[in-house]
């Protein structure tokens, strides 16, 4: 048995009625719950001489910004560290921030996503990045359609020259046979607007991919539920 499940344990049931995150769920709906209450029916159980609330609270207060939604920033061993969480409980809050994710986006099959419209494009990858602690480059293979064939991650780190150069973009261009490509990346601070070497390398981008026949269609920066798209924006496309 875990560590955190001994009979010193302050379990759901007994708590008063009214501070059961369960009961309250039943009579008003999940949405009446408070962070620390939706996090203490996941976690189940406190610590020792803890109610399950206060070490959901605890473990909010754990995470950065000390918001539940930076929850999944957090490593499988920072969130095990955390007293009275141990590792079944971090494994299931990971698993929960990840169907978080999954939920949060449209459930679309390769060649389903046509890339025409930025905004759309967006708002099927914000969730995958939003909660990124560094900026990463991914690369979207489109074929004549303007359909998503590939996705590649193409660096984890920066958004640079050299993270992000026309060669390591147009080499796997070219190894998947696109007909065009949209680079995106993402502002870790949750504020998309481009920097003065985004819009640098976005031109360099376009300007490699208009001379082999390969056309950047965008380079979009993703943010904190905000993009900006460079096409619409007119840098360097």
């Amino acid at each position: 048995m875990d560590k955190e499940n001994v009979k010193n344990n302050i379990t759901m049931k007994e708590l008063p009625l009214s501070e059961r995150p369960y009961e309250k769920c039943e009579q008003y709906g999940a949405g009446a719950l408070s962070d620390a209450e939706l996090l203490a029916v996941v976690i189940r159980t406190g610590g020792r001489g803890e109610r399950a609330t206060e070490l959901a609270t605890r473990v909010i207060n754990s995470t950065p910004g000390k918001r539940i939604g930076t929850l999944s920033q957090m490593s499988l061993s920072e969130l095990a560290g955390i007293r009275g969480i141990g590792r079944v409980k971090a494994v299931q809050l990971a698993c929960l921030t990840e169907i978080t994710k999954r939920m949060m986006s449209p459930g679309l099959l390769t060649g389903q996503l046509l890339c025409t419209e930025p905004g759309k494009v967006a708002a099927y990858f914000m969730p995958k990045m939003k909660f990124l602690e560094y900026e990463q480059v991914r690369l979207l293979i489109l074929n004549g359609r303007n359909a998503l064939e590939h996705e590649i991650i193409i660096s984890n780190g920066s958004f640079n020259s050299a993270s992000a150069s026309p060669r390591e973009i147009f080499y796997n261009a070219l190894k998947h046979k696109a007909v065009s490509v949209i680079v995106l990346h993402n502002h870790p601070s949750g504020d998309p607007s481009p920097s003065r070497e985004d819009i640098l390398l976005t031109k360099r981008l376009s300007d490699t991919g208009a001379m082999i026949g390969i056309p950047l269609l965008d380079h979009i920066i993703t943010g904190d539920n905000r993009y900006v798209s460079m096409r619409e924006s007119g840098y360097g496309i």
